[in-house]
């Protein structure tokens, strides 16, 4: 986190260490790996409550991401209040609309035709809980001068793939919603100029009925999303 006058460099010994032995190593990661492949993004919730806790837990994770020069250009806010996750649904589907009636172009359409979405967004509101990305362009000091946040883009990215995951090992379910575009989450949430809104997630137990599309089952095979120089 940026602190004016901090401007010089301090070594910390390593504070801790979670090595394991090449063969635990290989075990851990393929049993998480096969964890990870039980993650499913989510459109219907089931009623029941989650703690808020248990949210505040996952923020608390996500928080706990690499970021460029440690700025830590995020904020995460958590909703449950229903009137407003209903006025967070109504200012999407608005957005929504237009989106769907041509603003996204027929490539874009036909590419999410295999995932169901469209216009309505219950999950919105079905949801317990909404958790809304924001990315910090810049940050204020205490003294109220402005500086620069650096890889901000990337850094926010990795936050938010350490929050779905920290969701996932809660053993709830979320959905990856990208309303566009998303300003007026600033006034409804209270959140500064500089701020923009990147995502919200949905977040809560997933319904008895619930589904997901089968297109998303279809993972690219190994061979096409890594390569090893030995």
């Amino acid at each position: 986190m940026y602190r004016k006058g901090e401007v010089s460099y301090q070594a910390l010994a390593l504070p801790d260490r979670v090595q394991m032995a090449p063969e635990a190593a290989v075990a851990a990661a393929e049993a998480f790996r096969d964890y990870m492949k039980k993650r499913h993004s989510v459109r219907q919730y089931s009623d029941q409550p989650v703690p808020e806790a248990a949210i505040a837990a996952c923020i608390a994770a996500a928080g706990t991401a690499p970021s460029g020069a440690n700025h830590q250009p995020w904020h995460f806010s958590a909703v449950s209040d229903a009137a407003m996750k209903a006025r967070i649904r109504a200012a999407a589907e608005e957005e929504e609309k237009a989106f769907y009636s041509g603003a996204a172009g027929d490539e874009w359409l036909a590419a999410l035709e295999p995932i169901g979405t469209g216009v309505d967004k219950p999950h919105l509101t079905d949801a317990p809980w909404l958790i809304v990305v924001f990315a910090q362009r810049w940050g204020l000091t205490e003294e109220g001068a402005r500086y620069k946040n650096y890889y901000v883009p990337e850094s926010v990215g990795i936050a938010t793939g350490v929050l779905i995951t920290a969701i996932h090992h809660a053993g709830l379910v979320c959905l990856e919603h990208t309303p566009n575009p998303m300003a007026f989450l600033n006034e409804m949430l209270g959140r500064p100029a500089q701020e923009k809104p990147v995502m919200i997630l949905p977040v809560g137990y997933p319904a008895a009925d619930a589904t997901v599309p089968a297109v998303a089952k279809r993972k690219k095979p190994f061979d096409q999303i890594a390569s090893f120089f030995r």
